[in-house]
Parts: C-alpha cells; structure tokens; sequence
C-alpha cells in the first residue's frame, strides 16, 4: 500500500476530505440541509451545470448521504433528501460558512466590471 493510501484509510480527517472536499458536494448539501429538494431546485440553488449535477447527485446517493425518491407521476418526479449521514455533516458546512464570513473576502460576480486605472476607448 503506498503511503498516501496507507494515511488516507488511517486518517478520518483525510477520508472526510476526500468524501466531502468537493466545491459542488458542499452546496447540494447545503440546498438539502433546507429541505428536500427537485433537480431544478438543486440547479437553481447551486448554480451547477445540469451534467456536474447529476454526476454529483448519483455520487452522494451511492456514498449514503442523500436519498432519491422517484414519485409514480406523469411527469415524472423526483425529490432528493439528506439521510443521517447527510445530516450530520450540517454543522461542518455551517463552521465553514462562519470561516468564510469571518476570514475570506467575498469574490465579485463574475460579471461585474472590476474598476481599472486604464482608460476607457471613450476616454482616449
């Protein structure tokens, strides 16, 4: 076993990481964690592609951290719910959201213009 393998499965804060550490995992948690959700409430909510979503979600169905109940409805219908696992990696999501509103500056859209010394073509 190589040594990186061999800490990973020894070390509990390296196995939460691996299985929580992703950008988008944290937010479709965070979605969840309010309530049950529809995918287009996921998409809305997380600002995720519909593709990186549902890859997302079919990864934390088969980690046991959210559930998907498909409802017998034309159309079809599907909730998805955190499950006790999911649940109990609440308080980690929210001590990173009191992190980053104590220590991290908030990042500008990414659509709004950033002011520069340059000048303007209107000022040339």
């Amino acid at each position: 076993m190589r040594r990186d393998a061999h800490h990973e499965a020894s070390c509990p804060i390296a196995r939460a990481a691996r299985l929580l550490g992703d950008h988008w995992v944290l937010l479709i948690l965070r979605e969840l964690g309010q309530g049950n959700r529809r995918f287009h409430e996921l998409l809305d909510g997380t600002g995720i592609s519909p593709a990186v979503l549902s890859q997302r979600l079919r990864y934390l169905e088969a980690e046991g951290l959210i559930s998907r109940h498909a409802y017998a409805e034309v159309p079809p219908r599907v909730e998805y719910a955190l499950t006790e696992k999911g649940r109990a990696a609440l308080p980690l999501i929210e001590q990173l959201r009191e992190y980053g509103e104590r220590w991290l500056t908030p990042e500008p859209p990414e659509d709004t213009a950033v002011p520069s010394d340059e000048p303007t073509v209107a000022e040339v």
